[in-house]
């Protein structure tokens, strides 16, 4: 797969004064948004299960930050060094997820948009992913698209998935939700970007068809 060029990193505009916000370093002034919404719940008649205590360091748990970007409201910065993904809102705000990032040799940065949203989406492992894990032939059907996993539980997309286009090429690239949340705050995916299921689906809501994402190249976003 062709890698996009990486992102400069002005993408990030330095903060403005007197106003904690989330840049090159970790920061302590972030306002945690109030609910559970990591409570178990029922969609579309699947169980999505509530998140246990100590499954993903509370770091990486949904907060509502001061952000200082160029980019618009309605876009979505990845951030993968760090493992977190903003969702650009007005008033120099952002929504905050921890994710899931590619492990070493797997990671993509660049621009795309995002093409189409399913919920419960089906699974189509790539020809090169079979060819490295043959053992999931005995988990894949024939779909309508092809050889894959009908959507549910067990599906590793998740509940929600977005999909990342260039253009008229599709990157293969996702953004999706998990069935293992144990893995958000890791680098360890196939190059895909994790969330835990109750964040897929919160940004799912929120994402528009058309919306810019900006992954970040891990050298940039750690400099």
């Amino acid at each position: 797969m062709q890698t996009s060029p990486t992102i400069d990193a002005s993408a990030v505009a330095p903060p403005p004064p007197n106003d904690p916000v989330e840049q090159a370093g970790p920061v302590e002034a972030v306002t945690v948004q109030g609910g559970d919404f990591y409570a178990q719940t029922k969609d579309a008649g699947f169980n999505v299960p509530a998140l246990k205590a100590g499954q993903v360091d509370a770091a990486f748990l949904r907060k509502s930050v001061a952000y200082s970007t160029k980019e618009a409201p309605g876009t979505i910065v990845v951030d993968p060094a760090r493992h977190y993904l903003y969702f650009v809102e007005a008033g120099g705000r952002a929504t905050r997820y921890g994710i899931g990032v590619g492990r070493e040799g797997f990671a993509w940065a660049g621009e795309a948009t995002i093409k189409s949203k399913q919920e419960w989406p089906d699974w189509y492992p790539p020809k090169e992913m079979i060819e490295r894990r043959p053992d999931l032939k005995r988990q894949l059907v024939e779909l309508q698209s092809g050889l894959g996993m009908h959507g549910g539980p067990g599906n590793p997309l998740g509940a929600r998935a977005m999909y990342l286009w260039q253009g008229d090429k599709d990157t293969l690239f996702r953004i999706h939700g998990t069935n293992e949340p144990w893995t958000i705050g890791k680098s360890q995916s196939s190059g895909c970007i994790r969330m835990i299921n109750q964040d897929a689906m919160d940004l799912y809501q929120k994402a528009a068809i058309g919306a810019r994402v900006v992954v970040l190249s891990a050298n940039v976003a750690r400099r």
